[in-house]
């Protein structure tokens, strides 16, 4: 067994012990914990993050490298652009990088993966996080970095609904806010 590969390691999910199924007719929010998370952290310099992320999206087979807050998806992998100079990799591993051009870490076993659909998703969020979530302003193929209830979290808004990235020490917090928020317009959990 290859100690350095996170595929290799039994993973835990951090709401193991608080993830009750609940199944809503007309459910007004649906939650749900995307498990099997492979994330990738690509961290590129001022001088190199073109193109290393061109570079990257072409080795994902996306069509370009994503702009600031926005995605790029093949449907198999997504690329989230979530601050200048660093990008988020959903669903492949990362080859090595030179050095002078930037770093990759593994971020699978750091986050907890929760996707927040229904036709009161929105009300809900807005409830914690400080955004605009509005089609106009927050559309598919969105990504940003912000606050839940002084938890840092990434929202990303996907053709699935919203998905909620929190750090894995703390998703259980973040959790218990959502379901007991969400009861209010009828609650699924799936």
């Amino acid at each position: 067994m290859d100690n350095n590969s996170s595929t290799d390691v039994a993973r835990v999910s951090a709401l193991a012990s608080h993830y009750k199924p609940v199944s809503v007719a007309n459910a007004g929010v649906t939650l749900t914990e995307v498990k099997g998370l492979t994330l990738w952290q690509l961290a590129a310099w001022p001088d190199t993050v073109q193109r290393v992320a061109q570079g990257v999206a072409t080795q994902l087979s996306l069509s370009a490298a994503p702009g600031f807050g926005k995605v790029e998806s093949n449907g198999a992998v997504s690329m989230l652009r979530i601050e200048p100079l660093k990008f988020w990799v959903i669903g492949s591993a990362l080859t090595e990088l030179d050095a002078n051009d930037g770093v990759i870490i593994d971020l699978s076993h750091s986050r907890t993966h929760m996707r927040i659909t229904g036709s009161h998703a929105v009300t809900l969020l807005n409830s914690y996080l400080p955004l605009d979530l509005r089609e106009q302003s927050f559309p598919v193929g969105t990504v940003a970095s912000s606050a839940f209830h002084h938890i840092g979290v990434t929202l990303w808004r996907s053709a699935d609904g919203y998905e909620l990235f929190t750090p894995r020490g703390f998703a259980v917090s973040v959790w218990e806010l959502l379901v007991e928020s969400a009861a209010q317009y009828e609650l699924s959990v799936v």
